[in-house]
């Protein structure tokens, strides 16, 4: 979800026109004043732009933590779907029938890969997957708000649903282009500088021209390397991703197509320009915006890691994935921030890192802000909040182990005196 569309339409259509790529809402929005939080909600602040995001999210890091969240949590979730399937950013009257126009795809697809990581949700989910096949455009890609251009953030976010769904997004069509197609449409390929290739702009700028973006990058870049949320894969290549390369003299077509940069190479190409991003930057992303000072964004830097290691490359995803523990509590606001708590758990559960110590407890201050849970997640071996499997006594040995080896002695010369008497005195 990007931050201009929370300012409306025409704020949205504005940014779109200057080709800049705003915010996803990663975090919650900031209210003036005295809000009331629909129960079963996690977080806050004000819903009205980023209540189903958030949620999802939510439920997607609490479920990939082994939490199982109240009832009324995911219901809160469910009942916002509109009857033709997809989900609006918030519905503050579930009585009323939707608006089709204020029915947003990233919101869709969050609520999709929540419903699928929590399971028993095949109906609202593929009723979700459907809406995203009519809403379509015709040259495979999606829009933030249907019937509106395409844009990178929007159909990585679809790509990784339907990958989610188990739905192969080489299937879904219309014209002749497939979500594949739709993806390529904004990836930097061998026209582009050879330091900008692999990366992913927002959309064309109004004169047809392509410029990497790092939120477009960051969140494509998981859908580009066949992942969703949450990112559970175990693959691991040990090597840096692999550039793209392009013959002496290519100059692709016009930019960024799908002739640019070849399916089977859009995952790695992609993940080439982030870890060169990440190791120009401090280790994370940048966000530039106009008649702003640049700044750290840590939201491009989360999908940026999972991206990584979707594709197989935690050492490379390692550098930001550290930066985020030591800056992640910026981002949460101190574990108040639903969306931004819940990625980073998302990030930390990812790369095999304790989430009971990454920038705090994460697990702990997420649902902290939500309803409580129905069952807790299992106490980890070695964690804060897990029983002592060892007392360690006299210099670290274990008491118990002490006394299995008094056990044990004990045996052996209960045996001995056994076998003594069976053989009688010696002569």
């Amino acid at each position: 979800m990007h931050t201009a569309a929370r300012l409306g339409a025409a704020a949205l259509s504005a940014a779109l026109l200057t080709g800049t790529a705003a915010a996803p809402a990663l975090a919650d929005s900031p209210s003036p004043g005295a809000v009331t939080v629909p129960e079963g909600l996690y977080g806050k602040s004000d819903p009205t732009f980023d209540g189903v995001w958030r949620q999802s999210l939510a439920l997607t890091a609490l479920a990939d933590a082994k939490v199982t969240p109240a009832d009324s949590a995911v219901s809160w979730l469910t009942g916002q779907q509109c009857a033709d399937g997809g989900w609006p950013s918030f519905r503050a009257d579930t009585t009323a029938a939707c608006d089709a126009t204020t029915e947003d795809s990233n919101a869709t697809t969050l609520a999709i890969q929540a419903l699928v990581a929590l399971g028993g949700h095949q109906d609202a989910v593929d009723k979700g997957v459907q809406w995203l096949k009519t809403n379509q455009n015709a040259d495979g890609s999606w829009a933030y708000n249907p019937g509106s251009p395409g844009d990178a953030d929007s159909t990585g976010l679809a790509v990784s649903a339907l990958f989610a769904a188990k739905v192969d997004p080489a299937g879904v069509a219309k014209a002749g282009k497939n979500a594949f197609d739709g993806l390529a449409l904004f990836q930097l390929g061998c026209a582009a500088p050879a330091d900008q290739r692999g990366a992913f702009a927002y959309q064309p700028k109004p004169d047809g021209t392509f410029e990497p973006n790092a939120l477009a990058t960051g969140q494509a870049s998981l859908a580009a390397a066949g992942g969703k949320l949450p990112v559970t894969n175990t693959n691991r290549t040990d090597a840096a991703p692999k550039a793209l390369v392009c013959a002496d003299g290519s100059t692709g077509s016009t930019g960024a197509t799908s002739t640019a940069v070849p399916r089977a190479d859009s995952g790695e190409a992609a993940g080439a320009y982030v870890t060169a991003q990440l190791a120009a930057g401090g280790q994370h992303l940048t966000l530039t915006t106009p008649g702003a000072a640049p700044t750290p964004d840590h939201t491009a830097t989360a999908w940026a890691a999972l991206g990584l290691i979707q594709g197989g490359h935690p050492q490379q995803a390692a550098g930001a994935v550290d930066w985020l523990a030591k800056e992640g509590t910026t981002w949460t606001k101190g574990g108040t921030d639903a969306a931004a708590t819940a990625s980073l758990l998302l990030v930390a559960q990812a790369a095999h890192r304790d989430p009971a110590s990454f920038g705090g407890d994460l697990v702990a201050q997420l649902t902290a802000l939500g309803p409580a849970p129905k069952a807790a997640a299992p106490a980890a071996s070695g964690s804060a909040s897990a029983p002592a499997k060892e007392e360690k006594k006299d210099g670290g040995i274990s008491q118990w182990w002490l006394i299995g080896v008094g056990l044990l002695i004990g045996i052996g010369g209960g045996l001995v005196l056994s076998l003594q008497r069976k053989r009688g005195p010696k002569l």
